[in-house]
């Protein structure tokens, strides 16, 4: 610039090189201001090992409280039915030490319009204490359905609504043992705009922390909630939190026969685990669209085997190394259609890969179509080569 001489060629001029240390100065105190405020706001984890001790070994009670699709709908008769003290015990007994006890927000909120929300929160309120009053710790995970998250990612004011939910439920459980409650933000929040999503999930973390200073939050990736979700999410300021992901790779093994997800998975039938090249190829002959044959046969090349497992794995381990922060895997699991030995095969291997890297686990499910048990006239049998998988014992 014009008339400006730089303090290194002034001759003489000792008060342009003054200049030029105190800037110098200056720019250095600013920058260590800097990374001291970021190490203030980024605190490593605060969570007691007792509690992360609490979720080594759980299952998750789907369709109990959420993902009912009867026509009655969430009714008393279902809740006292569903999932009993039976239940409860077997699951005890079998070496589960929790549950994720999933709940969809959307009737209550619907019943608080009506002014009448109360039979659904005694039931629940009854369910906690009876997942409780056995020993074991609970998940109390808010599990909606799509359209319920799909709001959640457009609209503010159904921000702040689902955040004053979120302050009621966790008073209401706050005195609780907060040892064994955890409150699970959202379960897969599907939203596609990762940036969002951590706008959001600070909002309500910070409307859960509000009501229950001292329960442990459990925190999601964005969309599925996937391991490559969890990788992208830097942590929240909270330090009382512990990072959740879930487990299914690869889909098109773990949901083969599936009439939800990809539509293709319908057609799947009898894909191995450990993949096998020969195996994929004929599954892929009855696929009639050349694409999906395409990710069949790719499926079958790729070698997913427990060195492939290990290394999808290892990536959230580091990610939580690095960040100083506790994780859990809290759904991993395959759909029945699979043949029994390979999904007894995969699950072994994910559950083994996980307590290689100390990360605990919950299985989906309990009894439905991923189950560890099957139920027959409301009493449930433990699979024991699932169980055996889990690296659990029969009861």
């Amino acid at each position: 610039m014009a008339g400006k001489v730089p303090a290194t060629t002034a001759a003489g001029d000792g008060g342009a090189t003054l200049e030029a240390l105190l800037y110098f100065k200056w720019t250095v105190a600013f920058f260590g201001f800097l990374l001291t405020s970021f190490a203030q706001t980024s605190s490593s984890s605060s969570v007691p090992p007792s509690r992360v001790a609490h979720l080594r070994h759980g299952i998750n009670l789907s369709a109990w409280f959420a993902q009912v699709y009867d026509p009655k709908g969430y009714t008393r008769e279902h809740f006292e039915s569903w999932t009993t003290l039976a239940d409860i015990a077997l699951i005890k007994s079998a070496g589960f030490d929790h549950v994720r006890l999933s709940v969809n927000p959307q009737p209550i909120l619907d019943a608080q319009m009506r002014g009448s929300s109360d039979e659904y929160l005694v039931s629940l309120d009854a369910a906690m204490k009876m997942i409780l009053d056995a020993g074991l710790a609970v998940e109390l995970d808010m599990h909606p359905d799509s359209d319920f998250k799909q709001r959640l990612a457009k609209e503010d004011d159904f921000v702040e609504r689902f955040a004053d939910f979120w302050r009621s439920i966790a008073k209401r459980y706050a005195a609780y043992d907060p040892e064994r409650v955890f409150f699970e933000i959202l379960n897969e929040p599907e939203m596609h705009d990762a940036y969002r999503w951590y706008g959001v999930e600070t909002k309500l973390a910070a409307a859960i922390r509000q009501a229950a200073p001292s329960n442990t939050i459990l925190a999601p990736g964005a969309s599925w909630d996937d391991d490559n979700d969890l990788l992208f999410l830097e942590p929240l300021r909270d330090p009382n939190v512990i990072y959740v992901f879930h487990f299914y790779e690869p889909h098109i093994f773990t949901h083969q026969g599936a009439t939800w997800g990809a539509f293709y998975w319908h057609w799947l039938k009898d894909l191995h685990y450990p993949s096998d090249p020969k195996n994929a190829a004929g599954v892929a002959a009855a696929v009639p669209e050349a694409v999906h044959r395409l990710d069949v046969i790719r499926y079958g090349q790729d070698h997913w085997d427990a060195s492939r497992v290990e290394a999808e794995i290892n990536q959230v381990a580091e990610w939580a190394r690095q960040n100083d922060v506790p994780v859990v895997c809290n759904e991993f699991g395959v759909y029945r259609h699979a043949q029994t030995q390979d999904r007894h095969a995969w699950i072994k291997d994910v559950r083994s890969s996980l307590e290689r890297h100390n990360i605990g686990w919950a299985m989906w499910d309990y009894s439905d179509s991923f189950g560890v048990a099957i139920k027959k006239d409301g009493k449930a049998a433990l699979d024991e080569e699932m169980v055996k998988a889990l690296g659990l014992k029969m009861p």
